[in-house]
């Protein structure tokens, strides 16, 4: 097993989690329930399941695309989600 490239991506991915709305909403969840674990479960699930995705379609998008070429597609979608959240009418 490569071990620095264990802990790079786990630092990564912990940094880049905190303080996101995915951490907030597990927040407002768990707030709201008498117990912490069905709360608990369900975003170790669904974390679980958006990583696996991810790393699956990133090793299948490898395949055809350079990793720079992935880096300036994944950072224009994450630019373009922030524009569109912050241009968008509130309801």
């Amino acid at each position: 097993m490569d071990w620095k490239l264990f802990l790079t991506t786990f630092l990564t991915i912990f940094v880049a989690e905190m303080g996101d709305k995915t951490q907030f909403a597990a927040l407002a969840a768990s707030a709201q329930s008498e117990s912490i674990w069905p709360v608990l479960l369900a975003v170790i699930l669904a974390l679980s399941l958006a990583g696996a995705l991810g790393v699956v379609f990133g090793r299948v998008l490898g395949a055809y695309l350079t990793p720079d070429t992935l880096r300036w597609i994944s950072g224009s979608l994450f630019l373009m989600m922030g524009a569109w959240i912050l241009l968008r009418k509130a309801p």
